[in-house]
């Protein structure tokens, strides 16, 4: 069977969004809803629910190709990055550069794309590799395939086309994308569509030796943004790590034929499914900043720093709650003060205990 890009109609891809049609005016009005939520929340927790969504998009995109980055450093680099932090550089250059992807399609979300765009952000997300010349498109004369599979069984899913074309098919890419654009001569006036259509040219054309997942995301977003007029806030990558497997069989499916329904529909979807989560994310922050706001001067040193710990990881909170075991471990002090730390905390009604006994956990009211 052939690929989309070897048939005679590549690339005047086809879709049908009778199936999608609630599902685009469900995230058009949530996407408008969480605007407005992030704009009533206080100036520092505004930027810190930004940042939480930038740290958490890196950290997944990466995570979806099989690279694990810290948290703590890719928050660091995005506030650097900012402008807003001038301590030393957390030292690993893959969340330096996976954090100044995401400002960069932050910032400059309404500038056109480019094959200078595109050179920049791969040396950004292939800082610290070796071996690989960053910036550039592939020229490897043998086939750039999608495999799996052990040595000797590989089973390939996809083969882009030869480097000899790159050039020619990114020239067009990049075209396309301008012109499908806000106001452009061949506009897509769903922003979950364009941006649909974009990861699946993009990554059907895999232009770069390595990190074309990454940059293909990448360009999702910007697509999302423009449609919106205003940097969008949530986590892509974040809804497609959660079902990594589904994400490539739908790419797969996409790459057959230039018919491309299915793929719209899935992403569609997925996009609405972050949306959602965005939004949590977003009460999440509202309802922290509240519950700092109320206890701040009624908790002591300890509990303030455990609080904080169990509030980094988002609504998910911190992996099985808080135990008295815990709380001397991060806190160094003695089991009989964890003890009588916890309690107050749950007396005050700042966390929830559950189980009982030796088992006893904490987790917070929220």
């Amino acid at each position: 069977m052939p690929y989309n890009w070897q048939e005679k109609d590549w690339p005047e891809f086809r879709y049908d969004l009778s199936g999608v049609e609630d599902a685009l005016l469900d995230f058009a009005e949530r996407t408008g809803r969480a605007d407005g939520l992030l704009k009533g929340l206080p100036e520092d927790s505004r930027a810190e629910a930004i940042i939480d969504m930038m740290a958490a998009e890196a950290i997944k995109t990466s995570a979806i190709e099989g690279e694990l980055l810290s948290r703590k450093d890719v928050l660091s680099s995005i506030r650097k990055n900012l402008g807003m932090d001038v301590g030393m550089p957390s030292g690993d250059r893959r969340a330096e550069g996976a954090a100044a992807l995401m400002v960069d399609v932050r910032k400059n979300f309404s500038a056109p794309l480019s094959d200078v765009t595109l050179y920049e952000w791969h040396r950004m997300i292939m800082a610290g590799s070796r071996g690989l010349k960053a910036g550039r498109w592939r020229t490897h004369a043998e086939p750039m395939q999608v495999v799996s599979g052990p040595a000797g069984k590989e089973k390939v899913h996809f083969e882009a086309p030869p480097s000899s074309r790159v050039p020619g098919e990114m020239k067009r890419f990049i075209d396309w994308f301008n012109e499908t654009g806000p106001d452009g001569q061949k506009e897509i006036k769903k922003a979950a569509v364009r941006s649909a259509v974009s990861h699946l040219y993009f990554e059907s054309i895999h232009p770069f030796e390595d990190g074309n997942g990454r940059i293909g995301r990448a360009i999702s977003e910007k697509a999302l943004s423009q449609g919106l007029g205003r940097p969008v806030l949530l986590s892509l990558s974040r809804t497609i790590e959660a079902d990594r497997k589904r994400y490539y069989q739908a790419l797969q499916e996409g790459q057959k034929s230039n018919e491309i329904t299915p793929w719209v529909n899935w992403f569609v979807t997925m996009a609405l499914d972050a949306q959602i989560h965005a939004e949590e994310q977003i009460d999440f922050t509202l309802n922290k900043t509240r519950l700092f706001d109320r206890f701040r001067d009624q908790l002591n040193v300890r509990q303030l720093q455990i609080l904080r710990r169990m509030l980094e990881e988002g609504p998910e909170e911190f992996k099985g709650g808080m135990s008295a075991k815990k709380y001397v471990s991060i806190t160094g002090t003695s089991k009989a003060t964890a003890t009588r730390d916890l309690q107050d905390l749950a007396d005050k009604g700042v966390f929830v205990p559950y189980g009982g006994g030796r088992s006893t956990g904490y987790k917070v009211n929220l």
